[in-house]
């Protein structure tokens, strides 16, 4: 299907494409010079909803607020700056 390029060099993606890849309105569209012809991503606009609790399902530690969260916290840095010390070790 062809369309013509409008007076601002604007084209119209077909409603049928557009369907089918879900793009709607506010969606990024970046363009890439591919050899002689321009490839098109969509990308959708940034969620604005919480994901607060969205991971529940899948923990199966739960620590409650407070002194005891300090302490897990401060101990899962810990183990994180000891195992990235311990690569960067091995690296040398």
């Amino acid at each position: 299907m062809a369309h013509v390029v409008g007076p601002k060099g604007q084209v119209v993606i077909a409603k049928e494409i557009r369907e089918r890849l879900g793009v709607e309105p506010g969606w990024m569209a970046l363009q890439r010079l591919a050899g002689d012809h321009v490839e098109v991503y969509f990308l959708p606009p940034e969620h604005n909803r919480s994901l607060k609790g969205s991971l529940a399902a899948h923990l199966k530690v739960r620590i409650p607020p407070g002194e005891e969260w300090a302490r897990a916290r401060e101990a899962a840095w810990n183990k994180s700056a000891r195992e990235k010390i311990g690569k960067r070790e091995q690296a040398s």
